[in-house]
């Protein structure tokens, strides 16, 4: 069972114990180790054994194992003296052996949503005896970041503050307090991908969003930086060749003032790369280029771009035809690539922000006055 703090693991797992005519073991993998598991599969297989009576092994917290205490689950796993649920705030294919995860089915629990939240709240109400105010409900089901237990929490403080009276808004505020923020190894990569995809996508208040989510969450800075700055050219690129330099900027300015002053340079990049002409053509075109030496799309350089600085190397008539540009205005009908691939296009600029005046000075078509 995988999902975040207060979706109801342990909770499942108490009403399968209850419903079955299995033996039912907990342990909590912080506290537990090697010695505690083979007990419990030790008991299991004598139960097992004189009484034809199998066993539940309920694993709290299951990514706390190490490998080796989770391989010790698996021969009792694979023969049947146990049936093992696990449950993990974590990613189980981060956290959990593959040998033990191929051996079981995942079931993942989302974060409450907001019906469910208000309907345990008012059976967390019916419980107490006490009743609130929509407003303070409200709050409460705002605040619970879809976790049943953390509601639960505060609900049961705001009704010891509130004492014969109804729970009001200032009971709420109260009895929340602050709470940190869950940021998984999953939160890591999924909040990543968010921003992103966020400044990918042109949408700067997104991309504000998560990167505050990120710092708030204590992400390290400098791994967002690098990802502004691959953002920069993956998504912007030639479309705006300013976004590279300002996500530079705001690398070294993360290295020079630190957070927390240094947000404020990393909110202008993400910002900067979020609401700049997108265009693709630069990473394409290196992939693609890659892509198509990787297949054997190769050739031998011509002799005229050959090193010609040594001696003999006229002789081989190596530099001996080159033309420089600068002796040209600029440009001159030259080839660039081996003979066979001279017709070979990978980059070609896109219609976007400054791409197409690049356009007109990177086309080499021939019979071109103007090129």
């Amino acid at each position: 069972m995988w999902g975040p703090p207060g979706t109801g693991k342990t909770t499942l797992a108490l009403a399968i114990a209850g419903t079955t005519s299995s033996a039912f073991e907990q342990l909590s993998a912080v506290t537990a180790g090697v010695a505690d598991v083979r007990r419990v599969i030790g008991a299991a297989r004598s139960r097992l054994g004189e009484h034809g009576r199998g066993t539940i092994l309920f694993l709290d917290e299951i990514h706390r194992f190490s490998r080796s205490q989770q391989d010790a689950l698996l021969p009792a796993v694979e023969d049947g003296t146990i049936v093992l649920i696990g449950a993990t705030t974590e990613n189980p294919f981060f956290e959990v052996n593959a040998p033990l995860r191929s051996r079981s089915t995942l079931f993942r629990l989302e974060p409450l949503d907001p019906s469910a939240i208000r309907e345990l709240l008012q059976r967390g109400l019916a419980a107490e005896g006490a009743t609130a105010h929509d407003d303070a409900l409200d709050l409460l089901i705002e605040r619970a970041g879809g976790d049943g237990r953390q509601v639960l929490t505060a609900l049961e403080v705001a009704v010891a503050l509130a004492g014969d009276t109804p729970v009001a808004i200032e009971h709420v505020e109260a009895a929340l307090g602050t709470s940190a923020l869950r940021y998984g190894r999953d939160d890591h990569y999924d909040v990543i991908s968010a921003f992103i995809k966020s400044m990918r996508g042109s949408d700067a208040n997104a991309a504000i969003y998560w990167l505050a989510r990120m710092l708030e969450a204590g992400e390290d800075p400098r791994f967002i930086a690098r990802r502004i700055v691959i953002a920069a050219s993956e998504d912007v690129g030639m479309a705006d060749p300013t976004a590279l330099q300002v996500a530079v900027a705001a690398a070294q300015a993360l290295e020079l003032v630190g957070l927390p002053e240094a947000q404020l340079n990393l909110a202008q990049a993400a910002v900067h790369v979020a609401t700049a002409p997108k265009s693709p053509s630069v990473s394409r075109a290196i992939w693609s280029a890659r892509d198509d030496i990787r297949a054997g799309t190769v050739g031998e350089v011509p002799a005229h771009l050959r090193d010609a600085h040594y001696s003999g190397a006229a002789q081989l008539g190596h530099g001996t035809t080159y033309q420089s540009p600068h002796d040209h205005d600029g440009w001159l009908d030259q080839e660039y690539l081996p003979a066979a691939l001279g017709q070979r296009r990978w980059y070609a600029p896109g219609t976007i922000g400054d791409e197409p005046h690049l356009a007109a000075r990177v086309k080499r078509e021939a019979g071109n006055d103007d090129r």
